[in-house]
C-alpha cells in the first residue's frame, strides 16, 4: 500500500469557486451515496462530485492518525477539482478530522461534517433507550461524546453503542439483502431490541441503505433515524449563506460524478444501480483514469 502522507499547507490557494461549480462530497467507499442523493433532491439544480476512497475502505478500524491523512488527502483531490463546498459524508472521518480541515482551509472552502443524528432520537423516544449503530472509530471520536454529553445525559436517555466491522463490506458490494447481512443485524441488534430501544440512530453513512434489511428482520420495532436530510438542509444555508447556490436550471447535466480510488469502477457499477434511484443521473470512473487538477 502506497504510504500516506499529510497534504502539505497551500502555498498558492485556488481563487474563489463560482456558484456554477460543483459539490464535493467524500466517503470511504459509496456509504456517503446515501448523502450525496439527499443532496441531490434537495438542491436540483447542483452538479456533485463524489471521491471514494476504495483503495482504504473500510475506514473503521484504521488509526486515528491514518483516518486523519485519509481524509485531508481527499478533500484536498476535491478542493483542486474546484468544487465550491465539501461535505466528509463520513461519521467515521467526520469524528476526527473537521477541526483540522476547517482550520486548514479556512472560510475560501466550507467543510460541512456529519454527526449521528442522536438529537432526534432523544426528542422522539418513549422507552428512553436510543441506540447508535456505528465504527468502532465514530466511537473513539470527541463528537459522538459531545452530543451524548449535550443532549442524551440531560433528558435522562441511555444510550446503547452497537458497532460492526462486518456491515460496509456488505453494503459495497451489493449484497446488504444478503443471508449474511440478515444474520448480522440480528446478531448485533437484538440485544439492544431486548434492552428497550425503540430508536435506532444510524451513525454511518453506509447505514441508510441498511434500512430495508433492518424492517426485515426486526419490522417496526426500532425507528430509524440518519443525518442525510440535515446534511443536505446545511450545505444549501451555507451555500445561500455564501452566495454560492446554484441559480442555473439544467436538465441535461449529470447529477453524480463518482471517482474512486481503488481502481474497482467496472465492479461498483452494478452497485450503485442497485443503491441509487433511477432518475438520478451518475457516472463512475477509476481515479487513475483521469488527469488530475
Amino acid at each position: 500500500m502506497t504510504a500516506i502522507q499529510p497534504i502539505p499547507f497551500l502555498l498558492n490557494p485556488m481563487p474563489h469557486a463560482s456558484s456554477d461549480a460543483p459539490i464535493g462530497v467524500f466517503d470511504s467507499g459509496v456509504g456517503g451515496l446515501s448523502i450525496a442523493q439527499e443532496i441531490a433532491q434537495h438542491l436540483p439544480n447542483e452538479r456533485i462530485l463524489y471521491y471514494a476512497d476504495t483503495a482504504h475502505v473500510p475506514y473503521g478500524a484504521r488509526s486515528d492518525q491514518e483516518i486523519r491523512q485519509l481524509t485531508a488527502q481527499a478533500i484536498e483531490w476535491l478542493y483542486r477539482q474546484g468544487c465550491k463546498i465539501a461535505v466528509v459524508a463520513c461519521n467515521t472521518a467526520s469524528a476526527f478530522s473537521l477541526d483540522y480541515l476547517r482550520e486548514h482551509y479556512g472560510e475560501r472552502f466550507p467543510i460541512v461534517g456529519l454527526v449521528p443524528a442522536l438529537k432526534p432520537a432523544v426528542i422522539q423516544t418513549q422507552s428512553k433507550v436510543v441506540a447508535v449503530l456505528a465504527t468502532p472509530a465514530t466511537f473513539r471520536g470527541q463528537l459522538i461524546k459531545d452530543v451524548v454529553m449535550k443532549f442524551a445525559e440531560p433528558a435522562g436517555v441511555k444510550v446503547l453503542a452497537v458497532t460492526s466491522l462486518e456491515l460496509v463490506p456488505f453494503v459495497e458490494s451489493g449484497q446488504q439483502m444478503s443471508q449474511g447481512c440478515l444474520s448480522v443485524l440480528e446478531e448485533i441488534l437484538q440485544p439492544v431490541v431486548t434492552q428497550g430501544a425503540d430508536f435506532l440512530v444510524l451513525g454511518c453513512t453506509h447505514y441508510p441503505f441498511l434500512k430495508h434489511a433492518i424492517r426485515q428482520v426486526f419490522g417496526e420495532k426500532l425507528r430509524l433515524i440518519d443525518s442525510g436530510q440535515a446534511v443536505a438542509r446545511q450545505t444549501a444555508y451555507i451555500l445561500i449563506k455564501n452566495r454560492l447556490l446554484c441559480d442555473k436550471i439544467s436538465h441535461n447535466i449529470t447529477r453524480i460524478e463518482c471517482y474512486v480510488s481503488g481502481n474497482n469502477a467496472i465492479e461498483l457499477t452494478l452497485v450503485l444501480k442497485h443503491l441509487l434511484p433511477e432518475q438520478l443521473t451518475w457516472t463512475i470512473r477509476n481515479l487513475d483514469d483521469i488527469t488530475l487538477k
